[in-house]
């Protein structure tokens, strides 16, 4: 590879059964909901070799389009990683409402490493999460939560407020606490809203990113692959329409008058941080 990396983004399918209203399944007209992919060992290997495997400090699941516990090879996934690099730290972020008790039983007894982790995205309670997670069974969620921790996996909640759940913050952070989650994390999205989403009561809105581009990609030595095998610098920049292979393509537009507005989205400059870093208004650790 051109770069060495640290950390590798996967994700292993585009299929999701969530309609989320501001999500790219939603708002990318390009994207075919009727071709299934699903990311395979020998997909990964035609961009990484077992030496940069070895390398990596960790690997993660998520996307743009689908949800890794849709993935029909994600656990086969997951094993392969662990028995090249056995010190990998393995991360999985999910709505948390697919699958049954004995798949997230055994994705538990994979992730054993004591920084693996699975974020479950889950936004209010049983009377809100469906408001934006669309076609998500809250109850199926905690159920399958449930399983994990009870199987020793390390979870973690984030939570989306919006005005609909913002009275909920409070009572979500308690139901973690109560469940076994490790870490809680709130926070307002920076995406237009649409429909009936909308802002919480009292919040000033995000101030606009300005340069200088702090890139979290060449900041954590990060890569991502699609599910259709395909990689780009980031999950930003990994949409259908993107022809941005190479980081160094788009790192010769932020000198230019018209840096790339994905980049200046994600990694511009807000607060001497970045958009990305500046998102959390609560996170807060339930186990030490």
């Amino acid at each position: 590879m051109s770069r060495e990396i640290r950390v590798l983004h996967l994700e292993p399918t585009d299929v999701c059964q969530a309609a989320c209203p501001l999500c790219a399944r939603e708002t990318d007209t390009a994207f075919d909901r009727n071709v299934q992919n699903h990311l395979t060992i020998e997909q990964i290997m035609q961009n990484l070799s077992v030496m940069d495997i070895q390398r990596l400090q960790k690997m993660f699941m998520c996307g743009n389009y689908g949800d890794p516990a849709a993935g029909k090879h994600t656990l086969e996934i997951y094993q392969w990683f662990r028995k090249i690099n056995p010190d990998i730290t393995l991360g999985m972020n999910t709505n948390g409402g697919v699958q049954n008790s004995a798949w997230w039983q055994e994705l538990a007894s994979i992730m054993q490493g004591s920084r693996d982790y699975v974020v479950f995205s889950i936004d209010g309670l049983d009377d809100t999460n469906h408001i934006y997670r669309i076609n998500v069974n809250w109850k199926k969620v905690i159920e399958n939560a449930t399983s994990f921790i009870a199987s020793g996996g390390s979870a973690h909640w984030d939570m989306l407020i919006y005005r609909h759940n913002q009275h909920q913050v409070d009572t979500c952070e308690q139901l973690a606490r109560d469940m076994g989650f490790r870490w809680f994390r709130a926070k307002v999205s920076r995406r237009n809203l649409t429909g009936n989403l909308a802002m919480p009561d009292h919040w000033p809105g995000a101030h606009e990113p300005q340069l200088p581009i702090q890139c979290h990609a060449l900041a954590e030595s990060s890569l991502y692959i699609d599910a259709r095998g395909k990689t780009y610098p980031c999950c930003w920049l990994g949409n259908r329409t993107s022809k941005i292979h190479n980081i160094n393509d788009v790192m010769s537009t932020w000198s230019s008058a018209e840096p790339n507005r994905i980049c200046l989205r994600a990694c511009g400059s807000v607060s001497g941080t970045t958009g990305f870093h500046n998102q959390w208004r609560r996170s807060t650790e339930l186990i030490n």
